[in-house]
C-alpha cells in the first residue's frame, strides 16, 4: 500500500519548564498576558507533523511519500528520513525561505505552550499530487495533515478529482481555518483524526453536528492521551480503545503523529480498526518516553510485549507476521 503523507516539515525547539503555566495566570488579566518563563533544557530535533509521520511509517516498512516544502537546509535532515525508509523525492525545496520551525514549551503537568513559524511552508501550495502518483505509480491513500492551509485544501480537492483516498488530519489548522474550508477538508475522508479538544473545536468551526460529520467522513477517529482512542462510524457502536500504559512519561510531543503512523500501518497491513488502533497507542507510548518526535527506534520484542500486555495474546498473534517483516 502505497501511502503519501502531506503536511509540515520542521525543525522543532523543545523546552521544559519545571513549573505549571496555571500558576502564571491572572484570572482577571488574561486580555494583557505578558509572561516568560525560564526553561531547564534546550532540545532541538527534527519535525514537522508529515515528517513525524512518515518517519514512523517508514520504520514499519511502509516507504511513505513526503510530500511538504522546505529550505535549502533540509539536506542533513532528508539523509536521515531516507535512511529510516522515506520517499523524499516530492519534497518542494524553497530558494528563498528556511525550513519550518516549531518552538515548544512543556510544564511539570504536560501542557504546552508553542508558536509555529512557516517559513518554507508557505510554498507547499505550488505542489501537485498527480505528478507524484505518475512518479510512484499510484497513490493508494493521501494522509492530509497541518501544513499551509492552501496546501491542505489543495491536496484534498486532488485526492477526489484523481479518486485517491484521503485521510483528513486538520488539528493545528482548525484555528486558521474558516467554516467552509473545515468543511472542504473533512468531506469523503476516509479517515478524519483529531484529539478531544479538537473534535469539540472542529464542530465549532464546520459548524456541523457530531452526526453530520461522521455522515460525510468512513471514520472519526479521535486520541483521548491516557484514556487511549475512540473510533465512531455512522450507525455503527463506538469503539473505545485503550491506552498503552507507561511509567516514564518524558515528553508528548509528537505522540500523536506516532499514533496516526501505527494506524495507518496496521491499515495498510489489513487489520481492523480495532489493531490499527492499538499499534497507534503502543508507539505513541514509545515516543511519550523520548525527548523528542523522532528520537525513537521500534524494536520488535519491545513493542511485541507492549502490545501483548494492553491488548492480549489474540492481538499479537495478529501482529506478528507483519512485526516479523517490518522490524
Amino acid at each position: 500500500m502505497r501511502i503519501a503523507v502531506s503536511g509540515s516539515i520542521a525543525t522543532d525547539h523543545l523546552m521544559v519548564f519545571p513549573g505549571r503555566f496555571a500558576d502564571q495566570l491572572v484570572a482577571d488579566r488574561l486580555e494583557h498576558v505578558s509572561l516568560s518563563f525560564l526553561a531547564d533544557s534546550l532540545d532541538i530535533r527534527r519535525g514537522g507533523v508529515a515528517a513525524n509521520v512518515s518517519f514512523g511509517l517508514g520504520q514499519l516498512g511502509l516507504a511513505p511519500v513526503l510530500v511538504g516544502a522546505v529550505g535549502s537546509d533540509f539536506g542533513e535532515y532528508e539523509v536521515r528520513l531516507k535512511e529510516h525508509g522515506v520517499d523524499t523525492e516530492s519534497v518542494h525545496v524553497s530558494p528563498a525561505h528556511h525550513t519550518a520551525r516549531f518552538v515548544c514549551t512543556t510544564d511539570a503537568d504536560h501542557n504546552q505552550i508553542a508558536t509555529f513559524y512557516a517559513g518554507a511552508m508557505a510554498e507547499a501550495r505550488t505542489i501537485g499530487l498527480a505528478p507524484i502518483a505518475a512518479r510512484t505509480g499510484g497513490l493508494d491513500l493521501v494522509l492530509v495533515s497541518p501544513n499551509d492551509p492552501a496546501a491542505m485544501l489543495r491536496h484534498t480537492e486532488e485526492c477526489r478529482a484523481l479518486g485517491i483516498p484521503f485521510a483528513s488530519d486538520p488539528s493545528q489548522q482548525l484555528a486558521r481555518l474558516d467554516r467552509d474550508e473545515v468543511r472542504a477538508l473533512i468531506d469523503r475522508a476516509e479517515v478524519l483524526f483529531t484529539n478531544e479538544y479538537e473534535s469539540a473545536l472542529l464542530k465549532e468551526r464546520s459548524g456541523w453536528t457530531e452526526q453530520q460529520v461522521l455522515g460525510r467522513t468512513e471514520m472519526w477517529v479521535t486520541t483521548l492521551g491516557e484514556a487511549g482512542s475512540r473510533i465512531r462510524r455512522a450507525g455503527r457502536p463506538t469503539l473505545e480503545v485503550p491506552s498503552v500504559p507507561t511509567t516514564a512519561a518524558v515528553d508528548p510531543t509528537g505522540v500523536g503523529d506516532a499514533f496516526r503512523a501505527g494506524f495507518l500501518a496496521a491499515v495498510a497491513w489489513g487489520l481492523g480498526v480495532e489493531r490499527a488502533a492499538q499499534l497507534g497507542s503502543a508507539i505513541a507510548t514509545v515516543v511519550l518516553e523520548c525527548v523528542g518526535t523522532q528520537e525513537y527506534r521500534l524494536d520488535r520484542e519491545n513493542l511485541t510485549v507492549r502490545l501483548g500486555e494492553a491488548y492480549g495474546p489474540a492481538a499479537v498473534a495478529d501482529f506478528a507476521p507483519h512485526l516479523a517483516r517490518a522490524l
